[in-house]
Protein backbone atom coordinates (compact mmCIF):
# COMPACT_ATOMS: atom_id res chain seq x y z
CA UNK A 1 0.00 0.00 0.00
CA UNK A 2 0.94 3.48 -1.07
CA UNK A 3 1.71 5.76 2.51
CA UNK A 4 -0.44 8.69 3.20
CA UNK A 5 1.54 11.61 2.14
CA UNK A 6 -0.15 14.25 4.73
CA UNK A 7 -2.34 14.31 8.20
CA UNK A 8 -3.14 16.87 10.28
CA UNK A 9 -4.22 15.15 14.05
CA UNK A 10 -5.86 16.24 17.44
CA UNK A 11 -3.66 15.67 20.50
CA UNK A 12 -6.02 15.69 23.40
CA UNK A 13 -5.65 16.83 27.27
CA UNK A 14 -6.33 14.30 30.40
CA UNK A 15 -7.91 15.17 33.54
CA UNK A 16 -7.26 13.29 36.63
CA UNK A 17 -10.56 12.95 38.59
CA UNK A 18 -8.70 11.23 41.10
CA UNK A 19 -4.68 10.26 41.78
CA UNK A 20 -4.04 8.24 44.89
CA UNK A 21 -0.03 8.02 45.22
CA UNK A 22 0.09 3.93 46.65
CA UNK A 23 3.89 3.35 46.74
CA UNK A 24 7.54 3.48 46.02
CA UNK A 25 9.37 1.10 43.77
CA UNK A 26 12.46 0.45 44.13
CA UNK A 27 13.59 2.19 40.51
CA UNK A 28 12.15 5.43 41.83
CA UNK A 29 8.80 4.94 40.02
CA UNK A 30 6.06 5.97 42.52
CA UNK A 31 2.80 3.44 41.54
CA UNK A 32 -0.28 5.20 41.44
CA UNK A 33 -3.98 4.53 41.36
CA UNK A 34 -6.34 7.69 39.13
CA UNK A 35 -9.58 7.59 37.04
CA UNK A 36 -8.25 9.27 33.80
CA UNK A 37 -10.24 11.01 31.19
CA UNK A 38 -9.53 12.90 27.98
CA UNK A 39 -10.97 15.73 26.94
CA UNK A 40 -12.07 17.94 23.56
CA UNK A 41 -9.49 20.34 24.72
CA UNK A 42 -6.37 19.41 22.04
CA UNK A 43 -2.95 20.25 19.95
CA UNK A 44 -2.49 19.41 17.02
CA UNK A 45 -0.19 17.56 15.13
CA UNK A 46 0.96 17.89 11.29
CA UNK A 47 2.32 14.73 9.49
CA UNK A 48 4.31 15.11 6.28
CA UNK A 49 5.61 11.91 4.81
CA UNK A 50 9.55 11.93 3.84
CA UNK A 51 10.52 9.40 1.44
CA UNK A 52 14.09 9.91 2.19
CA UNK A 53 13.61 8.47 5.94
CA UNK A 54 14.52 11.42 8.17
CA UNK A 55 12.67 12.54 10.90
CA UNK A 56 12.51 16.37 11.52
CA UNK A 57 10.42 18.66 13.16
CA UNK A 58 9.07 21.73 11.83
CA UNK A 59 7.54 23.43 14.00
CA UNK A 60 6.87 23.12 17.83
CA UNK A 61 6.44 24.04 21.67
CA UNK A 62 8.86 26.70 22.73
CA UNK A 63 11.92 25.57 24.45
CA UNK A 64 11.80 22.30 23.66
CA UNK A 65 14.93 21.31 21.59
CA UNK A 66 14.35 18.40 19.17
CA UNK A 67 15.91 16.04 20.91
CA UNK A 68 13.90 16.07 23.38
CA UNK A 69 10.59 16.39 21.76
CA UNK A 70 8.46 13.30 22.87
CA UNK A 71 6.61 13.48 19.75
CA UNK A 72 9.50 13.22 17.88
CA UNK A 73 11.42 10.33 19.99
CA UNK A 74 7.68 8.71 19.39
CA UNK A 75 8.38 8.78 15.38
CA UNK A 76 12.11 7.30 15.94
CA UNK A 77 11.22 4.83 18.17
CA UNK A 78 8.31 3.25 15.91
CA UNK A 79 10.38 3.77 12.92
CA UNK A 80 13.46 1.95 14.85
CA UNK A 81 11.48 -0.93 15.78
CA UNK A 82 9.58 -1.63 12.89
CA UNK A 83 12.20 -1.14 10.40
CA UNK A 84 10.31 1.60 8.44
CA UNK A 85 12.13 3.04 5.52
CA UNK A 86 9.87 6.27 5.41
CA UNK A 87 10.19 9.42 7.21
CA UNK A 88 8.36 12.02 8.28
CA UNK A 89 7.77 16.20 9.11
CA UNK A 90 6.29 16.49 12.43
CA UNK A 91 4.88 20.15 12.96
CA UNK A 92 3.04 20.52 16.85
CA UNK A 93 0.58 23.59 16.90
CA UNK A 94 0.58 23.61 21.03
CA UNK A 95 -2.57 24.63 22.50
CA UNK A 96 -2.08 23.22 25.54
CA UNK A 97 0.00 24.44 27.99
CA UNK A 98 2.93 23.02 29.09
CA UNK A 99 3.81 21.62 33.08
CA UNK A 100 0.04 22.25 33.62
CA UNK A 101 -1.15 18.51 34.56
CA UNK A 102 -2.50 17.94 31.05
CA UNK A 103 -0.30 15.30 29.70
CA UNK A 104 -0.29 17.64 26.02
CA UNK A 105 3.26 15.89 25.96
CA UNK A 106 2.53 12.45 26.22
CA UNK A 107 -0.62 12.82 23.90
CA UNK A 108 1.42 14.30 21.28
CA UNK A 109 3.64 11.18 21.23
CA UNK A 110 0.66 8.79 21.36
CA UNK A 111 -1.22 10.79 17.85
CA UNK A 112 2.07 10.43 16.66
CA UNK A 113 2.44 6.87 17.31
CA UNK A 114 -1.39 6.47 16.16
CA UNK A 115 -1.02 8.46 13.09
CA UNK A 116 1.95 7.23 11.67
CA UNK A 117 0.58 3.79 12.22
CA UNK A 118 -1.89 4.75 9.44
CA UNK A 119 0.12 6.80 7.35
CA UNK A 120 2.71 4.01 7.17
CA UNK A 121 0.36 1.55 6.67
CA UNK A 122 1.98 -0.03 9.97
CA UNK A 123 -1.35 -2.23 10.62
CA UNK A 124 -0.07 -2.66 14.26
CA UNK A 125 -2.50 -3.26 17.00
CA UNK A 126 -3.66 -1.32 20.20
CA UNK A 127 -1.94 -3.29 22.37
CA UNK A 128 1.33 -3.22 20.29
CA UNK A 129 1.83 0.42 20.15
CA UNK A 130 0.97 0.87 23.98
CA UNK A 131 3.66 -1.44 24.79
CA UNK A 132 5.91 0.72 22.81
CA UNK A 133 4.58 4.08 24.25
CA UNK A 134 5.39 2.74 27.60
CA UNK A 135 8.99 3.27 26.52
CA UNK A 136 8.32 6.90 25.81
CA UNK A 137 6.94 7.75 29.42
CA UNK A 138 3.92 6.86 32.01
CA UNK A 139 1.18 8.53 30.51
CA UNK A 140 1.82 7.85 26.97
CA UNK A 141 0.04 4.56 26.87
CA UNK A 142 -3.02 5.87 28.08
CA UNK A 143 -3.72 8.37 25.39
CA UNK A 144 -3.25 5.31 23.10
CA UNK A 145 -5.61 3.29 24.83
CA UNK A 146 -8.01 6.42 24.79
CA UNK A 147 -11.28 5.77 26.78
CA UNK A 148 -11.41 6.93 29.96
CA UNK A 149 -9.75 4.57 32.58
CA UNK A 150 -8.93 3.39 35.98
CA UNK A 151 -5.43 3.35 36.20
CA UNK A 152 -2.59 1.62 38.10
CA UNK A 153 0.76 0.92 38.49
CA UNK A 154 2.89 3.73 37.50
CA UNK A 155 -0.05 4.45 34.95
CA UNK A 156 0.34 2.31 32.82
CA UNK A 157 -2.05 -0.33 33.39
CA UNK A 158 -5.41 0.72 31.96
CA UNK A 159 -8.97 -0.29 32.47
CA UNK A 160 -11.60 0.71 30.83
CA UNK A 161 -14.10 3.24 32.91
CA UNK A 162 -17.50 4.48 31.91
CA UNK A 163 -17.77 8.16 32.44
CA UNK A 164 -21.37 10.20 32.63
CA UNK A 165 -21.73 13.07 30.41
CA UNK A 166 -19.11 15.75 31.79
CA UNK A 167 -18.05 19.25 31.23
CA UNK A 168 -15.35 20.61 33.04
CA UNK A 169 -13.92 24.45 33.91
CA UNK A 170 -10.48 24.28 33.98
CA UNK A 171 -8.55 27.30 35.16
CA UNK A 172 -4.91 27.34 34.12
CA UNK A 173 -2.60 29.28 36.31
CA UNK A 174 0.86 30.66 34.45
CA UNK A 175 3.19 28.57 36.02
CA UNK A 176 4.80 25.69 34.78
CA UNK A 177 5.26 22.99 37.42
CA UNK A 178 7.57 20.07 37.52
CA UNK A 179 6.69 16.73 37.45
CA UNK A 180 9.36 15.22 38.87
CA UNK A 181 10.24 18.04 41.71
CA UNK A 182 6.31 17.25 43.12
CA UNK A 183 6.53 13.61 42.63
CA UNK A 184 10.12 14.12 44.76
CA UNK A 185 9.36 15.74 47.91
CA UNK A 186 9.96 14.55 51.29
CA UNK A 187 5.78 15.74 52.77
CA UNK A 188 4.49 13.75 49.64
CA UNK A 189 1.83 10.53 51.10
CA UNK A 190 3.11 7.68 49.34
CA UNK A 191 0.69 4.97 50.78
CA UNK A 192 -2.60 5.49 50.15
CA UNK A 193 -4.71 2.53 49.99
CA UNK A 194 -5.93 0.57 47.01
CA UNK A 195 -9.40 0.99 45.87
CA UNK A 196 -11.64 -1.52 46.77
CA UNK A 197 -13.72 -1.24 43.48
CA UNK A 198 -14.40 -0.17 40.24
CA UNK A 199 -17.35 2.10 40.16
CA UNK A 200 -16.29 5.65 41.11
CA UNK A 201 -18.72 7.82 42.93
CA UNK A 202 -18.85 11.82 41.55
CA UNK A 203 -15.90 13.27 44.22
CA UNK A 204 -14.60 10.09 45.10
CA UNK A 205 -10.69 10.01 46.26
CA UNK A 206 -8.46 13.38 46.64
CA UNK A 207 -5.10 13.96 44.61
CA UNK A 208 -2.77 13.34 46.70
CA UNK A 209 0.15 15.70 44.96
CA UNK A 210 -2.28 18.33 45.45
CA UNK A 211 -1.07 19.43 49.02
CA UNK A 212 2.38 19.65 47.69
CA UNK A 213 1.96 21.55 44.48
CA UNK A 214 -0.39 23.87 46.50
CA UNK A 215 2.87 24.40 49.37
CA UNK A 216 5.18 25.34 46.71
CA UNK A 217 2.75 27.66 44.14
CA UNK A 218 0.01 30.11 45.80
CA UNK A 219 -1.25 30.38 41.99
CA UNK A 220 -2.69 26.87 42.46
CA UNK A 221 -3.73 27.15 45.61
CA UNK A 222 -5.83 31.21 44.43
CA UNK A 223 -7.54 28.46 41.66
CA UNK A 224 -8.87 25.80 44.24
CA UNK A 225 -10.04 28.55 46.42
CA UNK A 226 -11.67 30.42 43.55
CA UNK A 227 -13.73 27.32 42.56
CA UNK A 228 -14.58 26.61 45.72
CA UNK A 229 -16.73 29.09 45.77
CA UNK A 230 -18.64 27.97 42.52
CA UNK A 231 -18.76 24.65 43.10
CA UNK A 232 -18.45 21.73 45.86
CA UNK A 233 -15.75 21.01 46.74
CA UNK A 234 -15.71 17.27 46.07
CA UNK A 235 -15.92 17.98 42.65
CA UNK A 236 -12.99 20.52 42.48
CA UNK A 237 -9.35 19.51 42.63
CA UNK A 238 -5.78 19.69 40.86
CA UNK A 239 -4.87 17.57 37.97
CA UNK A 240 -2.20 15.64 37.18
CA UNK A 241 1.22 17.28 39.11
CA UNK A 242 -0.23 20.60 38.46
CA UNK A 243 -0.88 23.55 38.24
CA UNK A 244 -4.40 23.11 36.09
CA UNK A 245 -7.04 22.85 38.24
CA UNK A 246 -10.74 21.68 37.39
CA UNK A 247 -14.54 21.37 38.47
CA UNK A 248 -17.11 18.76 36.76
CA UNK A 249 -20.51 19.95 35.89
CA UNK A 250 -23.09 18.39 34.13
CA UNK A 251 -23.75 20.53 31.29
CA UNK A 252 -21.69 23.31 29.48
CA UNK A 253 -23.72 26.33 30.60
CA UNK A 254 -22.82 25.59 34.52
CA UNK A 255 -19.01 25.17 33.69
CA UNK A 256 -19.27 28.16 31.35
CA UNK A 257 -21.02 30.23 33.85
CA UNK A 258 -18.33 29.11 36.89
CA UNK A 259 -15.56 30.45 34.02
CA UNK A 260 -16.99 33.76 33.57
CA UNK A 261 -17.38 34.00 37.72
CA UNK A 262 -12.94 33.50 37.42
CA UNK A 263 -11.36 37.03 38.91
CA UNK A 264 -9.49 39.32 36.80
CA UNK A 265 -6.26 37.90 35.54
CA UNK A 266 -7.21 34.26 35.93
CA UNK A 267 -7.44 32.35 32.73
CA UNK A 268 -9.32 29.48 31.61
CA UNK A 269 -11.42 26.56 29.79
CA UNK A 270 -14.31 25.03 29.22
CA UNK A 271 -13.41 21.37 28.17
CA UNK A 272 -15.79 18.10 27.55
CA UNK A 273 -15.29 14.35 28.18
CA UNK A 274 -14.42 12.28 25.78
CA UNK A 275 -16.13 8.83 25.51
CA UNK A 276 -13.52 7.53 22.94
CA UNK A 277 -9.93 9.26 21.93
CA UNK A 278 -10.29 10.78 18.26
CA UNK A 279 -8.41 8.62 16.33
CA UNK A 280 -9.48 5.30 18.20
CA UNK A 281 -9.53 3.92 14.85
CA UNK A 282 -6.32 4.35 14.14
CA UNK A 283 -5.14 1.18 15.83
Amino acid sequence: MTPTPGLTLPAPAKLNLFLHVTGRRPDGYHTLESLVVPIDRADFITLSLREDGAVTRTHGAGGVAVDDDLAVLAARLLQRERGVACGVAIGIDKRLPMGAGLGGGSSDAATVLLGLNRMWRLGLSRETLMQLALKLGADVPFFVFGEPAFACGIGEKLQACSVPPTWFAVVVPPIHVSTSDIFAAAELTRNSESAKMSVFSEGYGRNDLQPVAVARFQEIADALETFGGVASEAGTRMTGSGACVATAFANEQAAQQALSRLPRGMTGFVARALDRHPLWSFA
